[in-house]
Protein backbone atom coordinates (compact mmCIF):
# COMPACT_ATOMS: atom_id res chain seq x y z
CA UNK A 1 0.00 0.00 0.00
CA UNK A 2 2.47 2.76 0.97
CA UNK A 3 4.77 1.46 -2.16
CA UNK A 4 0.95 1.97 -4.30
CA UNK A 5 1.05 5.35 -2.67
CA UNK A 6 4.63 6.23 -3.36
CA UNK A 7 3.98 5.71 -6.95
CA UNK A 8 0.88 7.47 -7.47
CA UNK A 9 2.56 10.53 -6.17
CA UNK A 10 5.59 10.27 -7.88
CA UNK A 11 3.41 10.22 -11.17
CA UNK A 12 1.61 12.69 -9.69
CA UNK A 13 4.81 14.86 -9.57
CA UNK A 14 5.81 13.68 -12.57
CA UNK A 15 2.70 15.08 -14.05
CA UNK A 16 2.94 18.00 -12.46
CA UNK A 17 6.31 18.47 -13.60
CA UNK A 18 5.48 18.05 -17.22
CA UNK A 19 2.84 20.32 -17.02
CA UNK A 20 5.02 22.99 -16.06
CA UNK A 21 7.63 22.01 -18.63
CA UNK A 22 4.74 22.12 -21.63
CA UNK A 23 3.27 25.70 -20.38
CA UNK A 24 7.14 27.08 -20.70
CA UNK A 25 7.42 25.43 -23.68
CA UNK A 26 4.45 27.35 -24.92
CA UNK A 27 5.40 30.70 -23.26
CA UNK A 28 8.47 29.76 -25.60
CA UNK A 29 7.04 29.00 -28.57
CA UNK A 30 5.11 31.82 -28.50
CA UNK A 31 8.00 33.96 -28.73
CA UNK A 32 9.85 32.58 -30.61
CA UNK A 33 11.69 35.29 -33.04
CA UNK A 34 14.01 34.53 -35.99
CA UNK A 35 16.71 37.47 -36.17
CA UNK A 36 16.83 39.25 -39.63
CA UNK A 37 19.88 39.56 -41.58
CA UNK A 38 19.61 41.96 -44.44
CA UNK A 39 21.38 45.44 -42.89
CA UNK A 40 19.23 47.64 -44.49
CA UNK A 41 16.46 46.40 -42.76
CA UNK A 42 17.84 45.96 -39.93
CA UNK A 43 18.76 49.77 -39.67
CA UNK A 44 15.58 50.80 -39.98
CA UNK A 45 14.11 48.08 -37.71
CA UNK A 46 16.86 50.01 -34.93
CA UNK A 47 15.17 53.01 -36.50
CA UNK A 48 11.80 52.06 -35.67
CA UNK A 49 12.99 50.77 -32.53
CA UNK A 50 13.86 54.28 -31.23
CA UNK A 51 10.69 56.01 -32.51
CA UNK A 52 8.59 54.23 -29.42
CA UNK A 53 5.14 55.34 -30.30
CA UNK A 54 2.90 54.49 -33.18
CA UNK A 55 -0.58 54.91 -34.60
CA UNK A 56 -3.09 52.45 -35.77
CA UNK A 57 -6.07 53.39 -37.59
CA UNK A 58 -8.64 50.53 -38.14
CA UNK A 59 -11.38 52.07 -40.64
CA UNK A 60 -13.85 50.40 -43.16
CA UNK A 61 -17.47 50.26 -43.93
CA UNK A 62 -18.19 48.46 -40.65
CA UNK A 63 -17.89 51.89 -38.92
CA UNK A 64 -21.24 52.86 -40.22
CA UNK A 65 -22.77 49.83 -38.06
CA UNK A 66 -20.20 50.54 -35.14
CA UNK A 67 -19.67 47.14 -34.74
CA UNK A 68 -16.56 44.89 -34.76
CA UNK A 69 -14.22 45.35 -37.77
CA UNK A 70 -15.10 42.27 -40.52
CA UNK A 71 -15.73 39.71 -37.69
CA UNK A 72 -19.45 39.65 -37.75
CA UNK A 73 -19.53 38.23 -41.35
CA UNK A 74 -16.99 34.95 -40.37
CA UNK A 75 -19.39 32.52 -39.22
CA UNK A 76 -17.87 31.49 -36.15
CA UNK A 77 -20.18 31.54 -32.57
CA UNK A 78 -18.28 34.05 -30.67
CA UNK A 79 -19.96 36.41 -28.65
CA UNK A 80 -17.42 38.99 -29.61
CA UNK A 81 -18.65 38.89 -33.38
CA UNK A 82 -22.31 37.99 -33.06
CA UNK A 83 -24.69 39.43 -35.42
CA UNK A 84 -27.09 42.19 -34.30
CA UNK A 85 -27.40 44.65 -37.41
CA UNK A 86 -28.91 44.95 -40.53
CA UNK A 87 -32.91 43.84 -41.97
CA UNK A 88 -31.91 39.76 -40.87
CA UNK A 89 -29.04 39.03 -38.75
CA UNK A 90 -30.51 35.41 -37.93
CA UNK A 91 -29.99 34.95 -41.46
CA UNK A 92 -26.15 34.66 -42.54
CA UNK A 93 -26.64 35.07 -45.99
CA UNK A 94 -29.28 38.05 -45.67
CA UNK A 95 -26.50 39.66 -42.99
CA UNK A 96 -23.31 39.65 -45.49
CA UNK A 97 -25.32 41.25 -48.27
CA UNK A 98 -26.76 44.05 -46.34
CA UNK A 99 -23.24 44.26 -44.32
CA UNK A 100 -21.72 44.00 -48.25
CA UNK A 101 -24.36 46.80 -49.14
CA UNK A 102 -22.62 48.95 -46.43
CA UNK A 103 -20.01 50.60 -49.32
CA UNK A 104 -23.27 52.45 -50.90
CA UNK A 105 -23.60 54.37 -48.41
CA UNK A 106 -19.98 55.12 -47.30
CA UNK A 107 -19.25 58.62 -47.19
CA UNK A 108 -17.06 60.04 -44.90
CA UNK A 109 -17.36 63.54 -46.18
CA UNK A 110 -15.52 65.16 -42.82
CA UNK A 111 -12.37 62.78 -43.55
CA UNK A 112 -9.27 64.81 -43.23
CA UNK A 113 -6.04 63.30 -42.70
CA UNK A 114 -3.94 66.49 -42.27
CA UNK A 115 -5.89 66.92 -38.86
CA UNK A 116 -5.07 63.29 -37.93
CA UNK A 117 -1.72 63.29 -38.42
CA UNK A 118 -1.17 67.27 -36.90
CA UNK A 119 -2.92 65.61 -33.70
CA UNK A 120 -0.62 61.88 -34.19
CA UNK A 121 2.42 64.43 -34.48
CA UNK A 122 1.60 66.75 -31.03
CA UNK A 123 1.14 63.55 -28.98
CA UNK A 124 4.35 62.34 -30.15
CA UNK A 125 3.97 59.62 -32.70
CA UNK A 126 6.35 58.77 -34.64
CA UNK A 127 4.67 56.11 -37.04
CA UNK A 128 1.72 55.22 -38.36
CA UNK A 129 -0.06 52.07 -39.60
CA UNK A 130 -2.98 51.90 -41.89
CA UNK A 131 -5.81 49.19 -42.57
CA UNK A 132 -5.47 49.23 -46.43
CA UNK A 133 -7.89 45.69 -46.13
CA UNK A 134 -8.94 44.06 -43.83
CA UNK A 135 -10.37 40.49 -43.82
CA UNK A 136 -13.70 41.45 -45.11
CA UNK A 137 -12.19 42.23 -47.98
CA UNK A 138 -13.20 46.02 -48.43
CA UNK A 139 -10.12 48.33 -49.75
CA UNK A 140 -9.36 51.24 -48.44
CA UNK A 141 -7.64 52.09 -51.28
CA UNK A 142 -7.80 52.08 -55.47
CA UNK A 143 -6.47 48.71 -56.10
CA UNK A 144 -6.82 47.24 -59.40
CA UNK A 145 -7.40 44.06 -58.59
CA UNK A 146 -11.07 44.23 -56.93
CA UNK A 147 -14.37 46.35 -57.41
CA UNK A 148 -15.22 46.14 -53.67
CA UNK A 149 -13.03 49.53 -53.27
CA UNK A 150 -13.54 52.47 -51.57
CA UNK A 151 -13.05 54.04 -55.34
CA UNK A 152 -16.15 51.98 -57.40
CA UNK A 153 -19.18 53.29 -58.58
CA UNK A 154 -21.65 52.24 -56.06
CA UNK A 155 -19.13 53.71 -53.13
CA UNK A 156 -20.82 57.71 -52.83
CA UNK A 157 -17.36 58.81 -51.60
CA UNK A 158 -15.86 57.74 -54.74
CA UNK A 159 -16.44 61.18 -56.50
CA UNK A 160 -14.58 62.86 -53.75
CA UNK A 161 -11.22 64.44 -54.24
CA UNK A 162 -9.68 61.93 -51.38
CA UNK A 163 -11.65 59.35 -52.50
CA UNK A 164 -7.95 57.23 -52.57
CA UNK A 165 -8.01 56.92 -48.58
CA UNK A 166 -5.02 55.50 -48.18
CA UNK A 167 -3.17 57.36 -50.31
CA UNK A 168 -4.60 60.50 -48.56
CA UNK A 169 -3.75 58.97 -45.53
CA UNK A 170 -0.55 58.22 -46.16
CA UNK A 171 0.64 61.48 -48.09
CA UNK A 172 -1.24 63.27 -44.99
CA UNK A 173 1.42 61.53 -42.52
CA UNK A 174 4.68 62.03 -44.82
CA UNK A 175 4.43 65.38 -44.82
CA UNK A 176 4.37 65.61 -40.90
CA UNK A 177 7.73 62.81 -41.20
CA UNK A 178 6.03 59.84 -40.21
CA UNK A 179 7.17 56.24 -41.21
CA UNK A 180 4.56 54.63 -43.23
CA UNK A 181 2.73 51.58 -42.37
CA UNK A 182 0.37 49.77 -44.90
CA UNK A 183 -1.71 47.09 -42.50
CA UNK A 184 -2.79 44.42 -45.36
CA UNK A 185 -4.92 41.58 -44.46
CA UNK A 186 -3.76 37.90 -45.92
CA UNK A 187 -7.24 36.41 -45.45
CA UNK A 188 -9.92 38.08 -47.78
CA UNK A 189 -13.44 36.96 -46.99
CA UNK A 190 -14.80 38.79 -50.28
CA UNK A 191 -12.64 36.97 -53.17
CA UNK A 192 -14.14 34.24 -54.67
CA UNK A 193 -10.76 32.19 -54.36
CA UNK A 194 -10.49 32.56 -50.95
CA UNK A 195 -14.09 32.01 -49.71
CA UNK A 196 -15.46 30.15 -53.18
CA UNK A 197 -19.24 31.06 -53.41
CA UNK A 198 -19.78 27.23 -54.50
CA UNK A 199 -19.63 26.28 -50.81
CA UNK A 200 -20.24 27.79 -47.75
CA UNK A 201 -18.03 29.20 -45.77
CA UNK A 202 -17.08 26.88 -42.77
CA UNK A 203 -14.81 29.40 -40.29
CA UNK A 204 -12.19 32.20 -40.69
CA UNK A 205 -10.09 29.77 -43.17
CA UNK A 206 -9.98 29.49 -46.98
CA UNK A 207 -13.75 27.67 -47.31
CA UNK A 208 -12.02 24.80 -50.00
CA UNK A 209 -8.81 22.49 -49.81
CA UNK A 210 -5.94 24.16 -51.38
CA UNK A 211 -4.29 20.92 -52.00
CA UNK A 212 -7.43 19.14 -54.38
CA UNK A 213 -7.79 22.62 -55.82
CA UNK A 214 -4.11 24.29 -56.34
CA UNK A 215 -4.91 26.22 -59.33
CA UNK A 216 -7.82 28.27 -57.51
CA UNK A 217 -5.13 28.61 -54.88
CA UNK A 218 -2.58 29.94 -57.00
CA UNK A 219 -4.87 31.89 -58.43
CA UNK A 220 -5.68 33.37 -54.71
CA UNK A 221 -2.05 33.62 -53.88
CA UNK A 222 -1.40 35.68 -57.07
CA UNK A 223 -4.25 37.86 -55.99
CA UNK A 224 -2.65 38.75 -53.08
CA UNK A 225 0.65 39.66 -54.06
CA UNK A 226 -0.61 41.58 -56.78
CA UNK A 227 -2.37 43.73 -54.35
CA UNK A 228 0.76 44.28 -51.96
CA UNK A 229 3.37 44.80 -54.41
CA UNK A 230 0.30 47.23 -55.99
CA UNK A 231 1.03 49.29 -52.39
CA UNK A 232 4.46 48.84 -52.67
CA UNK A 233 4.79 50.37 -56.11
CA UNK A 234 1.89 52.83 -56.10
CA UNK A 235 1.48 54.65 -52.79
CA UNK A 236 5.11 56.00 -52.19
CA UNK A 237 7.31 55.35 -49.78
CA UNK A 238 6.60 52.75 -47.21
CA UNK A 239 8.41 51.46 -43.94
CA UNK A 240 6.43 48.78 -42.42
CA UNK A 241 4.33 46.40 -44.55
CA UNK A 242 1.89 44.88 -41.52
CA UNK A 243 0.31 41.59 -42.54
CA UNK A 244 -2.51 40.39 -40.12
CA UNK A 245 -4.27 37.18 -40.55
CA UNK A 246 -1.88 35.13 -39.14
CA UNK A 247 -3.87 31.75 -39.42
CA UNK A 248 -3.01 32.41 -43.37
CA UNK A 249 0.34 30.52 -43.43
CA UNK A 250 1.80 27.30 -44.50
CA UNK A 251 1.83 24.47 -41.99
CA UNK A 252 3.65 20.88 -41.93
CA UNK A 253 2.16 18.06 -40.96
CA UNK A 254 3.71 18.08 -37.44
CA UNK A 255 2.19 21.47 -37.03
CA UNK A 256 -1.56 20.80 -37.75
CA UNK A 257 -0.82 17.55 -35.70
CA UNK A 258 -0.10 20.00 -32.53
CA UNK A 259 -2.09 22.90 -33.13
CA UNK A 260 -5.57 20.60 -33.23
CA UNK A 261 -4.46 18.86 -30.34
CA UNK A 262 -3.90 22.22 -28.08
CA UNK A 263 -7.63 22.89 -29.29
CA UNK A 264 -8.64 19.45 -27.53
CA UNK A 265 -6.56 19.36 -24.39
CA UNK A 266 -7.47 23.23 -23.88
CA UNK A 267 -11.43 21.78 -23.83
CA UNK A 268 -12.23 24.41 -26.83
CA UNK A 269 -15.11 21.35 -27.44
CA UNK A 270 -15.80 18.54 -25.15
CA UNK A 271 -18.30 17.12 -27.91
CA UNK A 272 -15.74 17.38 -30.70
CA UNK A 273 -16.97 20.50 -32.24
CA UNK A 274 -14.51 23.47 -32.87
CA UNK A 275 -14.71 26.70 -33.90
CA UNK A 276 -12.20 26.96 -36.63
CA UNK A 277 -10.07 24.94 -38.04
CA UNK A 278 -5.80 24.56 -39.11
CA UNK A 279 -5.61 24.55 -42.67
CA UNK A 280 -2.14 24.54 -44.73
CA UNK A 281 -2.73 27.68 -46.66
CA UNK A 282 0.78 28.91 -47.86
CA UNK A 283 0.75 32.66 -48.92
CA UNK A 284 4.11 31.76 -50.42
CA UNK A 285 5.47 34.98 -48.32
CA UNK A 286 9.59 34.13 -48.75
CA UNK A 287 9.24 34.90 -52.17
CA UNK A 288 7.09 38.02 -51.49
CA UNK A 289 8.95 39.79 -49.20
CA UNK A 290 12.07 39.13 -51.92
CA UNK A 291 10.01 41.12 -54.54
CA UNK A 292 8.55 44.27 -51.71
CA UNK A 293 11.96 44.55 -50.86
CA UNK A 294 12.95 44.93 -54.29
CA UNK A 295 10.31 47.62 -54.75
CA UNK A 296 10.91 48.94 -51.52
CA UNK A 297 14.59 48.29 -50.26
CA UNK A 298 15.02 48.17 -46.09
CA UNK A 299 10.98 46.96 -45.88
CA UNK A 300 9.86 46.06 -42.15
CA UNK A 301 7.71 42.96 -42.82
CA UNK A 302 5.55 42.26 -39.81
CA UNK A 303 4.00 38.68 -40.81
CA UNK A 304 2.00 38.86 -37.65
CA UNK A 305 1.80 35.88 -35.42
CA UNK A 306 4.05 33.56 -38.16
CA UNK A 307 7.05 32.58 -36.55
CA UNK A 308 9.73 32.72 -39.14
CA UNK A 309 11.89 35.18 -40.50
CA UNK A 310 9.44 37.09 -41.98
CA UNK A 311 8.19 38.77 -38.85
CA UNK A 312 10.99 41.26 -38.11
CA UNK A 313 9.09 42.30 -34.81
CA UNK A 314 6.71 40.35 -32.84
CA UNK A 315 2.77 42.77 -31.87
CA UNK A 316 1.50 41.30 -28.60
CA UNK A 317 -2.27 42.11 -28.86
CA UNK A 318 -4.40 43.81 -26.22
CA UNK A 319 -1.47 43.50 -23.58
CA UNK A 320 1.94 44.62 -21.88
CA UNK A 321 3.96 42.15 -21.73
CA UNK A 322 4.98 41.80 -17.69
CA UNK A 323 9.13 41.37 -18.73
CA UNK A 324 11.59 42.67 -20.71
CA UNK A 325 11.77 40.50 -23.92
CA UNK A 326 14.66 40.10 -25.93
CA UNK A 327 13.57 40.62 -29.68
CA UNK A 328 11.85 43.89 -30.95
CA UNK A 329 8.50 44.33 -30.01
CA UNK A 330 5.24 46.57 -30.39
CA UNK A 331 2.09 46.38 -28.27
CA UNK A 332 -0.58 47.08 -30.14
CA UNK A 333 -3.28 48.67 -27.85
CA UNK A 334 -7.06 50.06 -28.24
CA UNK A 335 -7.05 53.78 -27.47
CA UNK A 336 -11.22 53.41 -26.39
CA UNK A 337 -13.71 50.99 -27.79
CA UNK A 338 -12.59 48.36 -30.12
CA UNK A 339 -10.24 48.44 -33.07
CA UNK A 340 -13.07 49.97 -34.97
CA UNK A 341 -15.31 52.86 -34.50
CA UNK A 342 -17.62 52.46 -31.47
CA UNK A 343 -20.17 54.82 -30.85
CA UNK A 344 -19.89 56.49 -27.25
CA UNK A 345 -16.55 54.92 -26.54
CA UNK A 346 -14.41 55.38 -23.38
CA UNK A 347 -10.95 56.65 -23.84
CA UNK A 348 -7.68 55.75 -22.06
CA UNK A 349 -7.45 59.01 -19.14
CA UNK A 350 -4.47 60.89 -20.05
CA UNK A 351 -2.47 58.96 -17.21
CA UNK A 352 -3.91 55.80 -18.34
CA UNK A 353 -2.32 56.24 -21.31
CA UNK A 354 1.00 58.14 -20.36
CA UNK A 355 1.57 55.19 -18.09
CA UNK A 356 1.04 52.57 -20.43
CA UNK A 357 3.79 54.07 -22.70
CA UNK A 358 6.30 54.63 -19.65
CA UNK A 359 6.04 50.67 -18.95
CA UNK A 360 6.02 49.33 -22.73
CA UNK A 361 8.91 51.57 -23.54
CA UNK A 362 10.57 50.41 -20.13
CA UNK A 363 10.63 46.87 -21.21
CA UNK A 364 12.27 47.61 -24.61
CA UNK A 365 8.85 48.00 -26.42
CA UNK A 366 6.84 49.96 -28.43
CA UNK A 367 3.18 51.34 -28.39
CA UNK A 368 1.26 50.92 -31.46
CA UNK A 369 -1.96 52.97 -29.89
CA UNK A 370 -5.19 52.36 -32.05
CA UNK A 371 -7.59 55.32 -33.24
CA UNK A 372 -10.75 54.24 -35.13
CA UNK A 373 -12.26 56.75 -37.30
CA UNK A 374 -16.30 57.42 -37.36
CA UNK A 375 -18.39 56.30 -40.25
CA UNK A 376 -18.55 60.68 -41.34
CA UNK A 377 -14.34 60.59 -41.54
CA UNK A 378 -13.84 62.00 -38.36
CA UNK A 379 -12.15 60.91 -34.93
CA UNK A 380 -14.32 61.34 -31.75
CA UNK A 381 -13.49 64.21 -29.10
CA UNK A 382 -12.00 61.50 -26.75
CA UNK A 383 -9.32 60.56 -29.29
CA UNK A 384 -8.05 64.18 -29.45
CA UNK A 385 -8.22 64.87 -25.84
CA UNK A 386 -5.86 61.49 -25.47
CA UNK A 387 -3.59 62.17 -27.93
CA UNK A 388 -3.54 66.32 -26.41
CA UNK A 389 -2.61 65.04 -23.01
CA UNK A 390 0.27 63.03 -24.22
CA UNK A 391 1.58 65.74 -26.26
CA UNK A 392 1.87 68.14 -23.28
CA UNK A 393 3.42 65.33 -21.09
CA UNK A 394 5.77 64.53 -24.17
CA UNK A 395 6.49 68.35 -25.23
CA UNK A 396 8.79 67.92 -21.32
CA UNK A 397 9.63 64.05 -21.34
CA UNK A 398 10.09 62.93 -24.70
CA UNK A 399 14.14 62.51 -24.10
CA UNK A 400 13.53 59.91 -21.59
CA UNK A 401 11.49 57.81 -24.36
CA UNK A 402 12.61 58.07 -27.67
CA UNK A 403 15.93 55.93 -28.68
CA UNK A 404 16.27 54.57 -25.21
CA UNK A 405 16.79 51.05 -23.65
CA UNK A 406 15.75 49.21 -20.91
CA UNK A 407 17.87 48.93 -17.29
CA UNK A 408 17.56 46.58 -15.28
CA UNK A 409 15.50 46.04 -13.07
CA UNK A 410 13.46 48.29 -15.48
CA UNK A 411 10.93 48.86 -12.52
CA UNK A 412 10.82 49.40 -8.67
CA UNK A 413 7.78 49.90 -7.26
CA UNK A 414 5.76 52.85 -9.24
CA UNK A 415 8.92 54.03 -11.15
CA UNK A 416 10.13 52.86 -14.46
CA UNK A 417 13.25 52.99 -15.99
CA UNK A 418 15.34 53.93 -19.11
CA UNK A 419 18.75 54.77 -20.35
CA UNK A 420 20.32 56.68 -23.53
CA UNK A 421 23.63 55.88 -25.42
CA UNK A 422 25.17 58.68 -23.62
CA UNK A 423 24.57 56.84 -20.21
CA UNK A 424 22.43 59.28 -18.61
CA UNK A 425 19.59 56.67 -16.82
CA UNK A 426 16.24 58.74 -16.81
CA UNK A 427 12.81 57.87 -14.07
CA UNK A 428 10.00 57.74 -13.93
CA UNK A 429 7.76 58.73 -11.00
CA UNK A 430 4.52 57.46 -12.23
CA UNK A 431 1.52 59.15 -10.08
CA UNK A 432 -0.42 56.99 -7.94
CA UNK A 433 -4.17 57.55 -7.66
CA UNK A 434 -4.99 60.94 -6.59
CA UNK A 435 -1.82 61.85 -6.53
CA UNK A 436 -0.93 65.27 -8.15
CA UNK A 437 2.64 65.96 -6.60
CA UNK A 438 5.86 64.33 -6.41
CA UNK A 439 6.65 63.29 -2.92
CA UNK A 440 9.50 65.35 -1.02
CA UNK A 441 11.74 62.51 -1.05
CA UNK A 442 12.09 59.96 -3.22
CA UNK A 443 14.60 56.74 -2.65
CA UNK A 444 15.33 54.26 -4.94
CA UNK A 445 17.30 50.60 -4.16
CA UNK A 446 18.04 49.32 -7.44
CA UNK A 447 20.43 52.27 -8.84
CA UNK A 448 23.42 53.93 -7.27
CA UNK A 449 24.45 57.15 -9.09
CA UNK A 450 28.35 57.94 -9.49
CA UNK A 451 29.66 60.10 -6.97
CA UNK A 452 28.72 63.85 -7.34
CA UNK A 453 27.07 63.36 -10.70
CA UNK A 454 24.22 65.33 -11.68
CA UNK A 455 20.47 64.54 -11.03
CA UNK A 456 17.66 67.45 -12.52
CA UNK A 457 13.86 66.67 -13.13
CA UNK A 458 13.22 67.00 -16.71
CA UNK A 459 11.33 70.15 -17.70
CA UNK A 460 13.58 72.01 -14.64
CA UNK A 461 17.18 73.22 -14.43
CA UNK A 462 17.47 72.84 -10.92
CA UNK A 463 20.33 70.30 -9.43
CA UNK A 464 18.56 68.31 -6.94
CA UNK A 465 20.41 67.30 -3.50
CA UNK A 466 20.74 63.40 -3.23
CA UNK A 467 22.30 60.83 -0.78
CA UNK A 468 23.88 57.73 -0.75
CA UNK A 469 21.68 54.83 0.75
CA UNK A 470 22.58 51.45 2.07
CA UNK A 471 20.92 50.13 -0.87
CA UNK A 472 20.85 52.59 -3.76
CA UNK A 473 19.79 56.36 -3.14
CA UNK A 474 17.09 59.20 -1.85
CA UNK A 475 16.60 62.61 -3.87
CA UNK A 476 15.12 64.97 -2.25
CA UNK A 477 12.12 67.17 -3.81
CA UNK A 478 12.46 70.89 -2.98
CA UNK A 479 8.70 72.45 -2.24
CA UNK A 480 9.51 75.40 -4.83
CA UNK A 481 9.64 72.99 -7.71
CA UNK A 482 6.70 70.36 -5.92
CA UNK A 483 4.44 73.68 -6.26
CA UNK A 484 5.39 74.30 -9.88
CA UNK A 485 5.88 70.85 -11.23
CA UNK A 486 7.08 70.96 -15.21
CA UNK A 487 4.30 67.96 -15.89
CA UNK A 488 1.70 65.80 -14.79
CA UNK A 489 0.80 62.19 -14.46
CA UNK A 490 4.20 61.25 -14.11
CA UNK A 491 7.50 63.01 -13.43
CA UNK A 492 10.85 61.85 -14.97
CA UNK A 493 13.98 62.73 -13.09
CA UNK A 494 17.69 62.59 -15.08
CA UNK A 495 20.63 60.95 -14.02
CA UNK A 496 24.19 62.14 -15.42
CA UNK A 497 25.59 58.77 -14.54
CA UNK A 498 25.45 55.44 -12.67
CA UNK A 499 28.10 52.96 -10.86
CA UNK A 500 27.75 49.88 -13.71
Amino acid sequence: MINRLKMKRGIFIIAILFSVQMFSQAIYEDERYVPETDPLVLKKLDEWQGEKFGLLMHWGTYSEWGIVESWSICPEDYGWCERKKGSNPANYNAYVKDYEDLRKTFNPVKFDPAKWAKAAKYAGMKYMVFTTKHHDGFNMFDTKYSDYKVTSKDVPFSTNPKANIAKEVFNAFRNENFSVGAYFSKPDWHNENYWDPYFPPFDRNVNYDPALYPEKWKKYVDFTHNQILELLSDYGKIDILWLDGGWVRKRDQQNIKENYEEKFTENESKNGFIKHRVVDQDPKMDELVVEARQKQPGLIVVDRAVHGKNQNYLTPEGRVPDKTLPYPWESCITSGGGWSYTPDAKYLTGRQGIHMLIDIVAKGGNLLLNVAPGPDGEWQQGAYDLLNAYGDWMKVNSSAIYNTKPIAPYKENNICMTQNKEGNVFLFYMAKEGENKIPAEVTVKSISPKKGTKITMLGSNTSLKWAKEAEGFKVVIPESLRNNLPAKEAWTLKIEAINR
